[in-house]
């Protein structure tokens, strides 16, 4: 044990050994002041941790923008890390090979991925708002009866469209024509071949989505601003 002498500075030392398990005295050797030594419980105890600094206060700007995103990604489906159980991903194409490409590229960028054959089932899960990525062809209607679900999708409401990103696949498309998907009401058009390849316009696409409803976020937050 040891302590310093509140007076003139001088290191004094105890042998554990022989120090009592109470609190105890013992004069400084070199200007006789009484050096004070705790009981040997309290010098064996490590020092309590220091509390936590408390984490500085969000501005409201700060605030706005943490709200801004979170219902940004609960509007595109497209979150990441806690919010990853929330990517599931539909395929529902009647090309086996092509549905098995796409549905490896979107496994591998984190979604779980459901594949069907346009039926009605799978027709009634989107319009429940599970899935935030739907891929499907235009003209294909599975069993051949009712809507294509493609033209499920054109029926949802605003919201519920704007949740989804939409991937369309045909042989009369060019893959990533943007004209195309605009005409289709697709937001990614695929040509059939490009299937094998598609993740990379897959995760571009998205990503770019994502930077489009970030502008409209924020050009929407700055109108209600003006407005109220």
């Amino acid at each position: 044990m040891q302590a310093s002498c509140p007076k003139c500075a001088h290191k004094v030392v105890v042998d554990d050994a022989k120090a009592p398990d109470r609190a105890f005295t013992v004069k400084c050797p070199k200007c006789q002041t009484p050096v004070k030594f705790p009981a040997k419980s309290a010098a064996a105890a490590p020092p309590p941790e220091p509390a936590p600094a408390p984490a500085a206060p969000r501005t409201p700007a700060e605030d706005m923008r943490a709200d801004m995103m979170a219902q940004l990604r609960r509007e595109m489906g497209l979150g990441t890390g806690a919010e990853a159980a929330g990517k599931r991903a539909l395929v529902a194409l009647a090309d086996a090979g092509q549905a098995s490409a796409i549905s490896q590229a979107l496994s591998r960028q984190g979604y779980t991925v459901d594949t069907f054959d346009d039926s009605g089932e799978a027709a009634r899960l989107l319009e429940q708002g599970v899935y935030s990525v739907v891929v499907t062809g235009r003209t294909a209607a599975g069993a051949g009866k009712g809507e294509t679900l493609h033209q499920r999708v054109g029926r949802l409401n605003p919201e519920g469209r704007r949740a989804v990103f939409v991937v369309l696949v045909g042989d009369e498309f060019k893959t990533g024509d943007g004209t195309q998907a605009f005409a289709a009401m697709a937001d990614l058009v695929l040509n059939g071949r490009d299937a094998a390849g598609a993740e990379a316009v897959l995760r571009s696409s998205m990503a770019e989505r994502i930077r489009l409803y970030q502008l409209f976020s924020d050009a929407r937050r700055r109108l209600e601003a003006s407005a109220g």
